[in-house]
């Protein structure tokens, strides 16, 4: 049992080529369930509206935020977690930049999710979010060509790591920018601005 929950599990399906994914969603905004899923404070947290902003392109930066905030907590984790990550790989589907956000947040949920205080990933939304961690990994082994941050460059490598059953390598990396993420999604005093988290 340990040892699977310390593995990125796929499903039994072949995976497909990035361009023959299939973008439908598993769970459409309007499903009632978003209504009663979890986040990182093992309290109810629906990331409908902030991942509507992301999609929007409208106050990106105030969504992020939110999602830090929310879906990631001190390492704890929630199904809202787990069901943010699908839709925000359809997001970058999309043709949204490469961005730190993006990768660091899906690697640290993902490394989260096994450790033994967090859920599991919820049966009916299994093989959508484990397959959007190998869709993502596939991106980001372009988007790394075109990332000019070491920051990006770190959260996109840790993301292809953990898809390649790299998680110990996965961890090194996210270790090295976790110093930057505290409990409320907040930047370290280090840094000049806590909105280049969420702007990055």
């Amino acid at each position: 049992m340990g040892f699977e929950r310390n593995r990125l599990v796929t499903s039994t399906t072949p995976p497909k080529p990035l361009d023959m994914v299939d973008s439908a969603r598993m769970l459409s905004f309007d499903d009632e369930r978003w209504n009663h899923l979890k986040g990182g404070y093992k309290t109810p947290f629906d990331p409908r509206p902030s991942l509507r902003k992301l999609e929007s392109q409208q106050d990106t930066a105030t969504a992020w935020q939110e999602l830090w905030e929310d879906l990631h907590h001190q390492g704890d984790v929630g199904d809202a977690s787990y069901a943010s990550i699908p839709e925000l790989v359809r997001i970058h589907r999309k043709g949204s930049a490469a961005d730190w956000n993006l990768y660091a947040m899906v690697a640290m949920i993902e490394l989260a999710r096994t450790e033994s205080r967090n859920p599991e990933v919820p049966e009916w939304l299994r093989d959508d979010y484990f397959r959007s961690i190998q869709e993502l990994a596939q991106m980001g082994t372009k988007d790394i060509l075109s990332a000019d941050k070491s920051e990006t460059k770190r959260a996109i490598l840790s993301v292809i790591a953990i898809a390649k059953g790299l998680r110990t390598h996965g961890k090194f990396l996210v270790n090295i920018f976790r110093g930057r993420v505290v409990g409320n999604g907040a930047m370290m005093s280090e840094m000049p601005c806590s909105q280049q988290l969420y702007s990055r």
